[in-house]
């Protein structure tokens, strides 16, 4: 039989009928889990072999992928999930999909066919987790079983129809190196991160949204010492960390009732019973900030966390608000002495309009001048030109100030050199 190219809406068809075939032997004889995606290959071939239409193997493929999709994976999206180049995927409703490659935001042509057909993929991504939407509870965040962080939201809150957001899980952890290579930052800032973490500095990584806050912190986990014993705290774990004695906690939404949650703040405060050496929380957003600085403040050095902020000194403001959200009644003057003793270290990412990301500066805490909080740039990037095809142009260059806290570095073992903080370079 001579191969036949369907129209849009015969293919529809024909995948509407492979899905109900299959939906019925699934439910009439479910395959055992180890060979539940072969079973069903098997017979898809089939069931397709049984309307004898012939197709060009390219299309024929695609038909394939997509039953398989909605069967075994994410529906019209699996595709760009499977696609290693793509970082984010974003489904702005039944009709509007997007994705993220090389910094750059394009639009697809990938649809659903209705908003019951993006609910029904939101529920497969998070009923696996224990989490659920409905009206009453309309968003949730999840973790596919790859690692990849997602988001949903529904209606009424999104009026326009469900949204997913999902941010992939780089298979292979990038290292240093890797980070080095794409000039986030300099070998020298690399060789000073790597004292601060082995010496014990409380390091937190700020930034603007995607601008690699949790890539860097999951980067600089490396240089914890393997004797440790490392707790990490997410709403959906991504960290992954390399040393044996880690223990990842992640966070749980309350049920039906409201009772049985466990949320970052709770989390920390247990994590204290714990014996930790290292407290790595992914990142901080509400009241839980107090207890990681009282934390900090009471023996537990080497601790990280990530919180979003536009500059250094905007995320000693954002630890203040969000410190004054715990509920204690404590004066403004007294949070911004917990700052101050707490935090030695701000890593600064940023991610520029070109879409590369960069380590805008490294800034030291250097205590309290009155009633501020003393910073001071170690490193900064310095933009000096956009060449004629809208790229960044600039450097990584230390600012020629040693910090307060060398000292603590040369205890560790790490005596840097001049070379590294620019000395005579102003």
């Amino acid at each position: 039989m001579a191969e036949q190219t369907l129209s849009a809406k015969d293919l529809k068809k024909l995948e509407a009928y492979l899905l109900r075939t299959l939906s019925n032997q699934i439910e009439s004889d479910p395959p055992p889990a180890a060979r539940y995606r072969e079973k069903l290959e098997s017979w898809l071939e089939q069931a397709f072999a049984s309307t004898k239409t012939e197709l060009p193997e390219e299309q024929r493929q695609k038909l394939f992928d997509e039953v398989l999709g909605e069967l075994v994976g994410y529906g019209p999206i699996q595709p760009l999930l499977d696609d290693p180049t793509i970082s984010e995927v974003m489904v702005n409703g039944p009709d509007l999909v997007f994705v993220e490659r090389d910094g750059e935001l394009i639009e697809t042509d990938v649809k659903f066919d209705d908003d019951d057909h993006v609910l029904r993929i939101i529920n497969r991504m998070i009923h696996p987790l224990g989490r659920r939407v409905d009206s009453d509870h309309p968003s949730a965040d999840a973790r596919l079983p790859d690692g990849s962080r997602v988001n949903v939201i529904i209606p009424p809150v999104a009026h326009k129809g469900s949204c997913i957001t999902v941010r992939k899980f780089v298979e292979n952890k990038l290292t240093m190196e890797d980070i080095i290579g794409l000039g986030t930052l300099t070998p020298h800032m690399s060789e000073f991160l790597q004292a601060c973490v082995v010496a014990r500095l409380n390091v937190l990584i700020s930034g603007n949204t995607s601008s690699g806050k949790t890539t860097m912190l999951n980067v600089m986990t490396d240089f914890i010492p393997g004797g440790e014993r490392i707790v990490t705290i997410e709403d959906a774990a991504e960290l992954r960390l390399k040393q044996r004695h880690v223990i990842s906690l992640e966070t749980k939404q309350p049920n039906m009732d409201g009772k049985g949650g466990m949320g970052t703040r709770e989390l920390v405060r247990n994590t204290l019973r714990m014996r930790p050496d290292r407290i790595v929380v992914g990142e901080v957003r509400s009241g839980e900030a107090l207890d990681m600085l009282q934390s900090m403040n009471t023996g537990h050095d080497g601790s990280m966390t990530t919180l979003h902020a536009n500059s250094p000194r905007d995320a000693i403001a954002r630890l203040e608000t969000m410190a004054m959200m715990a509920g204690l009644d404590m004066p403004l003057l007294a949070i911004r002495k917990q700052i101050a003793s707490a935090i030695n270290l701000i890593v600064h990412m940023a991610r520029l309009p070109d879409g590369t990301r960069k380590m805008a500066r490294i800034t030291e805490v250097a205590g309290m001048e009155g009633e501020v909080v003393t910073l001071s740039d170690i490193f900064k990037f310095e933009q000096e030109s956009v060449d004629k095809n809208g790229m960044i142009v600039g450097k990584l260059m230390p600012t020629g100030i040693r910090p307060v806290f060398t000292p603590k570095l040369e205890v560790a073992g790490y005596n840097l050199g001049g070379d590294i903080f620019g000395a005579g370079l102003y």
